[in-house]
C-alpha cells in the first residue's frame, strides 16, 4: 500500500492507473486553462498567521452546511463521468462521504444513476441538475431525486452552452469509451481499470438513457445531449425549477455579486461560488478571488460555499477564513477514487480533514466555526482593484 501524505500522491497513482481521456477530464479546464490553474494558484497568494501558546486540544472541524450536520465544512462536488474513472465510482464516492460523515453531491451526467446510489447507501445525499429545456424530464428527475431521499437539489447554471475543452476534444471523450487503435492501446495499460469495468455493468449515463425521450440506447445520447441544454435560461426559468423540486436549493456557478443577488431574490439556501473549475468562461476570476465581493453583496442572507480549486485541507481552510460557509472537491476525490476506488476517495478526506485540523490549530483556533479573516495575511487589491 503506497503511503499517501498528499493529495497530489493520489493525483500521481490516478494518472498511471486511469485511461488518458478520464484523466485528461478531470485534469483540464477550458482554452488555454488560465482559470483552471488561477483557481489553485490563487490559494497559495494568502499567508496563514501562526499563533502559539494557546491550547490546541480539542480540536473540532465539525460544522453544518444548509442545517446538514457535517465532519467538516468539505462536500464532494458533482463530477460527470464518475463512473468511468472507477468502476460504480458514484457508488463507491458517496459511500465514503457517507462514512466520513460529509456531504456527497451526484451528477446528472454520472455513470450510476440516482436510484444506483441510493440502493448503496442510507445517507440522503444531493443531485445535481443541468437546466435543460425539457420541462417533463426535468419534473421526473426532481421526483426521483425526492423518491431517492435526496435532500437537496444543486441546479448548476454556467453550462448553458458548452465551454470548449481541447483535451476533450482531442480524446474523443465519450461513455463509453471511443475503441480507436490509440484509446485501446492506451487502455490496454491501464489493467485493473479494464478489469474493474468489465466486472459493472454500470458503464453509460444512467440518469440519461431510458429515462430522457428519445434516449433508449448510447448511440442516441449524443443527439439528444446537443439539443438539451437551454441557452435562453433566466431567473423566471429557475424559479420554475426551484418550484418542479419543493426543497432545499444550492445554485451552483455564480461568480459575480450580481448574480449572487439574483440567486437570493430566487429563494436559494445557498450559492456555490464557482467557475466549473475553470471549465466553462477561460479568463474569468478565480473562485476564491471572487468570493470576497460576493460575501459583501450578500452578506449573511444567504448561505455561500465554495468550489474550484481546492486541492488541499489549507485550501479548504483558507476558503473558509475568506467567509465561505462550505467548501467543495472534485478533483481532489476524483485522484482518490481513481488511484485506489472508495479508499481512495476515504485517503483524499482524510488527507484533507488532518491539514484542515492542523493548520486550524498552529493558527491558534480549535474550532472551525471560529475561525475568520483573522487568521489570514490577504494581499492588498486580492479581491481586484478594477477600472470597471
Amino acid at each position: 500500500m503506497p503511503v499517501i501524505t498528499e493529495i497530489e500522491d493520489l493525483r500521481r497513482i490516478y494518472k498511471r492507473r486511469v485511461p488518458k481521456m478520464f484523466y485528461d477530464y478531470a485534469e483540464s479546464g477550458s482554452w488555454t486553462e488560465q482559470t483552471f490553474r488561477e483557481n489553485s494558484s490563487d490559494f497559495d497568494k494568502l499567508y496563514f498567521r501562526q499563533r502559539v501558546a494557546v491550547d490546541m486540544d480539542n480540536r473540532s472541524t465539525r460544522s453544518t452546511m444548509i442545517g446538514r450536520d457535517v465532519a467538516m465544512p468539505v462536500a464532494l462536488a458533482p463530477v460527470g463521468l464518475t463512473g468511468m474513472q472507477c468502476a460504480d465510482g458514484e457508488i463507491k464516492a458517496a459511500r465514503a462521504a457517507e462514512k466520513f460523515g460529509v456531504p456527497f453531491t451526484l451528477s446528472t451526467m454520472s455513470i450510476c444513476s440516482i436510484e444506483d446510489v441510493a440502493e448503496n447507501t442510507t445517507a440522503p445525499f444531493w443531485f445535481q441538475v443541468y437546466t435543460l429545456k425539457d420541462d417533463d424530464f426535468m419534473q421526473r428527475l426532481f421526483d426521483r431525486a425526492r423518491a431517492a431521499q435526496c435532500s437537496a437539489i444543486v441546479i448548476t447554471v454556467d453550462l448553458q452552452v458548452l465551454g470548449q475543452r481541447h483535451k476533450d476534444l482531442k480524446n474523443g471523450l465519450s461513455a463509453p469509451p471511443k475503441l480507436t487503435p490509440a484509446s485501446i492501446a492506451n487502455m490496454m495499460t491501464k489493467v485493473r481499470w479494464g478489469l474493474g469495468m468489465l466486472g459493472t455493468k454500470r458503464r453509460f449515463f444512467g440518469n440519461i438513457v431510458g429515462h430522457a425521450e428519445g434516449v433508449e440506447d448510447p448511440s442516441s445520447l449524443s443527439t439528444w445531449t446537443a439539443q438539451a441544454f437551454d441557452p435562453s435560461l433566466d431567473w423566471d426559468r429557475i424559479r420554475q425549477f426551484k418550484k418542479m423540486w419543493g426543497g432545499p436549493l444550492i445554485i451552483k456557478g455564480i461568480i459575480e455579486p450580481e448574480d449572487a443577488i439574483q440567486a437570493l431574490n430566487v429563494g436559494a439556501d445557498a450559492i456555490i461560488v464557482s467557475n466549473h473549475g475553470g471549465r466553462q468562461l477561460d479568463g474569468a476570476l478565480s473562485s476564491v478571488r471572487a468570493l470576497p465581493a460576493i460575501l459583501d453583496a450578500v452578506g449573511d442572507k444567504i448561505e455561500v460555499h465554495l468550489d474550484s480549486g481546492i486541492r488541499s485541507g489549507q485550501d479548504a481552510l483558507k476558503a473558509v477564513a475568506m467567509g465561505a460557509k462550505g467548501t467543495y472537491i472534485g478533483r481532489a476525490f476524483t485522484y482518490g477514487l481513481g488511484a485506489m476506488g472508495e479508499e481512495g476517495v476515504t485517503r483524499a478526506l482524510e488527507v484533507i480533514h488532518k491539514e484542515m485540523e492542523i493548520s486550524m490549530a498552529f493558527c491558534g483556533h480549535t474550532d472551525i466555526n471560529t475561525v475568520d479573516r483573522s487568521i489570514l495575511h490577504i494581499p492588498k487589491g486580492f479581491s481586484g482593484d478594477w477600472e470597471t
